[in-house]
């Protein structure tokens, strides 16, 4: 909330200070100027909370999470098991797990700046976002990167600091459904090996009748946990955050 509040301080703040400052929304302070009353502050921020799931749906490791986790569950055949509300939670707390570190220099490097009366928002703004920036550009793809700085007429970038937030997210984005898509395709792999054997041997035997997806989901069930599947995926999700 407190990341979220900070954006829109700095695009209220950057627009008409005059005239928020006389309608008593703006109240003098502090070596930064003029800051957001306490109930504009309250609004804006309830007003933000609204975007909080597009943005960490979009901008964190939340993506490339669930949508693995939806590739394996399609992958074993279990319908809703476990349900969207498991796999949402167990998403997002991997999510909280990675961003904790990030999160927190946003924070010390931002907010807590204008809190304080050091920078103006719009200074905040330019200082906490260089910690998502630089995690963005770390899994952000170069061929997106390039793809959007060339749609958004920007100039070309002489450093990855230099790329703008607008650039870096779709982009991001993009590389992060290609990377899910691409571990979905390689985790449906030997669940298809088991489809297919299942599939062949009840035909060769005539039992064209019964749906072989019943008789191999058993199959496929034992096998992940045989391999212990669910610590090997939620593994190397983690491990390929932290390279």
């Amino acid at each position: 909330m407190k990341r979220l509040l900070l954006i829109g301080l700095f695009f209220f703040a950057s627009g008409a200070p005059a005239a928020a400052q006389s309608l008593g929304l703006l109240s003098t302070g502090g070596k930064g100027g003029p800051t957001l009353s306490a109930p504009m502050q309250i609004a804006v921020g309830l007003t933000l909370l609204t975007l909080l799931p597009a943005v960490v749906m979009s901008i964190t490791p939340f993506l490339r999470i669930v949508v693995v986790l939806h590739f394996l569950r399609q992958a074993l055949g279990t319908q809703s098991t476990p349900s969207n509300q498991v796999m949402l939670g167990l998403a997002m707390f991997l999510t909280i797990l990675i961003m904790q570190p990030i999160a927190q220099e946003i924070y010390h490097a931002g907010w807590e700046p204008v809190t304080d009366g050091r920078l103006t928002p719009a200074q905040g703004f330019e200082e906490g976002v260089k910690p998502l920036k630089g995690f963005l550009v770390r899994f952000a793809r170069e061929k997106d990167i390039r793809l959007f700085v060339e749609l958004s007429k920007a100039p070309a970038p002489r450093t990855p600091a230099d790329l703008g937030i607008q650039v870096l997210i779709p982009a991001y984005i993009l590389s992060e459904l290609k990377t899910g898509f691409q571990i979905g395709a390689v985790l449906f792999l030997p669940f298809l090996v088991i489809d297919l054997v299942v599939a062949s041997v009840t035909l060769s035997i005539g039992m064209v009748q019964l749906p072989p997806v019943m008789l191999s989901a058993p199959f496929k069930i034992l096998l992940f946990v045989l391999v212990d599947g669910w610590t090997l995926v939620v593994g190397s999700l983690m491990k390929s955050f932290y390279q």
